[in-house]
């Protein structure tokens, strides 16, 4: 099926970007597997070619680029060659850390920082996730409480991408216990900051060559500029971006879905049993025709979910079902992908088999495929209520 989505000015950005991965990313996955990160070098080499803090302004060094389809020039090649750690981290950079900061920041957040997330000078993560709450905000407990004319933050999270590079954190903290959804906020913490500690380096089954973090905030003094966006309006904040949060994952999906396909149409013509490519036998032709043509189908909706985001019509219903759909495609795609490779489908050294583990944390993060489900079912019955369409 031919694609329009793209233009020429962000397929001269695939060029770019293309060349970027196969000198600084092919050659050192398996080590960044190994580690448990990505080194700093290849932050710097993807901001020394523009291809980080698109969304920042360009007085800050960045592109001042609106258009999510620049930023899912890097996200496709990097599925391209299956690097789903380090596109982990850049999505958490470039998706939520920039835009937060771009948003929300004063002048002079957005001048400490903007220009080093744009060269790769400085690592940005995003902490909301707790112990004890995962898709429940509001269920948190780190708090952030008045001192004098700043701020005592108090807490720990958990899961957090970026975490062990990470130079500037955002996070999400109760402000007001009597406030209701009105009692949170937003903080930027420096990893520099007496108090801030990191724990460990968690070890996932997926998505191994990130750094996935704890953090802990022992009683951190943070000066009232350590505020981010508005007083009491940090949940609010947090559900104004989750349109682009959701269509990332989702778009992450579509990515590397297309990516393992890719690769299992070269193995199956590629490999041979009884006489002939195992791509010529009927199940391996149908399998194929099912992968495709759910992968075209799933298109549709995913670019024009990326163009709504464009153009800000992008809705929270419509980002939560391209994040379920698209999630859950991945999984199913990836999944028999690995059947068709046979017993080399379980082999670490293949890439399909890396895709098998990354896969399964997408339709967790970014608020579980059920919470996806649970927000469109409301707007459903909340149309069906009103005497409305219920789709």
């Amino acid at each position: 099926m031919r694609r329009e989505l793209f233009g020429p000015d962000h397929e001269a950005l695939r060029e770019t970007a293309r060349t970027f991965v196969e000198r600084e990313v092919v050659p050192h996955q398996d080590t960044w597997l190994e580690k448990g990160l990505v080194d700093r070098s290849a932050w710097l080499a993807a901001g020394a070619q523009g291809l980080l803090g698109i969304a920042a302004p360009a007085e800050y060094g960045g592109a001042g680029e609106d258009d999510y389809r620049y930023r899912l020039v890097l996200v496709e090649e990097l599925a391209r060659v299956g690097a789903a750690s380090f596109n982990a981290g850049t999505s958490a950079q470039d998706d939520l850390v920039v835009p937060y900061l771009r948003d929300l920041g004063t002048a002079e957040q957005q001048a400490a920082w903007l220009p080093r997330l744009c060269t790769g000078e400085a690592i940005g993560a995003l902490a909301m996730t707790e112990p004890g709450a995962g898709s429940d905000l509001q269920g948190i407990r780190t708090s952030a409480v008045r001192d004098g004319e700043g701020w005592r933050l108090s807490g720990s999270k958990t899961f957090i991408t970026n975490g062990i590079l990470a130079d500037v954190v955002i996070v999400f903290a109760r402000t007001d216990p009597e406030a209701g959804s009105r009692g949170y906020s937003l903080f930027l913490v420096e990893s520099a900051a007496d108090g801030f500690r990191r724990g460990r380096k968690l070890e996932k089954l997926g998505l191994r060559g990130n750094d996935t973090a704890e953090l802990f905030f022992d009683d951190i003094v943070l000066p009232s500029t350590a505020l981010l966006g508005t007083e009491g309006r940090g949940l609010a904040h947090l559900m104004e971006r989750l349109p682009l949060e959701r269509l990332s994952i989702g778009a992450t999906s579509y990515a590397f879905a297309r990516a393992a396909y890719d690769w299992t149409v070269e193995y199956c013509f590629g490999r041979r049993a009884f006489g002939q490519p195992i791509g010529d036998f009927q199940n391996t032709r149908f399998t194929l025709a099912e992968i495709a043509t759910e992968l075209d189908v799933a298109q549709a909706y995913h670019d024009r979910a990326v163009l709504a985001l464009g153009d800000g019509s992008l809705t929270a219903v419509d980002a939560a079902k391209a994040k379920w759909w698209l999630t859950d495609l991945q999984n199913r795609v990836v999944d028999r992908c690995v059947q068709l490779h046979g017993g080399y489908g379980f082999m670490w050294e293949y890439p399909i088999t890396r895709a098998y583990a990354d896969a399964r944390i997408q339709p967790i993060f970014g608020g579980t495929n059920e919470i996806m489900k649970e927000i469109i079912g409301r707007d459903i019955a909340k149309r069906a209520n009103a005497g409305g369409a219920t789709a």
